[in-house]
């Protein structure tokens, strides 16, 4: 059996049990979150948030990349959202490697010449954290107005602090 069977046979039960229907396809929170797709990363269960309340975009690293801040446009102009969190880890992968290790292991692999593709790796979690922050305090295509809060998730202990806070 594949872990895609495994998957069907657990969303048979979760249609049995299936208590959603009619929720708004506007997040009740106002709210987006742009976190990491770490394993160890569930930001639904450590934020309380239920289903139907908040936009969670994921990518390597929670990173404020062009990909990510098109989702936030969507969200916040279409679907009504106020605030947005970047929510980082400590222990992330992206900090284990940098843009010429990948590239190089790229190339190996695959045999393609990835160029200067930035995969937006960071060498400090805070200050890629900080980094991202800024990106969308700056961005043009984020609200004015918009509350952007950065906050980091501890992978040991499961705690979410605040890093800073700031308005685009």
């Amino acid at each position: 059996m594949t872990v895609f069977d495994e998957l069907m046979e657990m969303n048979n039960a979760y249609v049995e049990e299936f208590a959603s229907q009619g929720l708004s396809h506007l997040p009740a929170r106002a709210l987006s979150v742009l976190t990491c797709m770490d394993a160890r990363l569930h930001p639904e269960a450590a934020l309380g948030i239920r289903l139907g309340d908040a936009h969670v975009i994921r990518n390597a690293g929670g990173r404020a990349s062009d990909d990510a801040i098109r989702s936030l446009v969507v969200s916040q102009r279409m679907l009504g959202t106020r605030e947005i969190l970047l929510l980082h880890h400590t222990d992330c992968g992206m900090s284990s490697f940098t843009n010429v290790e990948l590239a190089a292991k790229i190339e190996t692999d695959l045999g393609v010449d990835v160029g200067e593709y930035d995969f937006l790796p960071f060498t400090d979690p805070a200050e890629g954290l900080r980094q991202d922050v800024e990106t969308l305090v700056f961005s043009p295509l984020v609200a004015g107005g918009t509350l952007i809060i950065g906050a980091m998730y501890d992978v040991t202990t499961g705690t979410v602090s605040e890093v800073l806070r700031r308005t685009a």
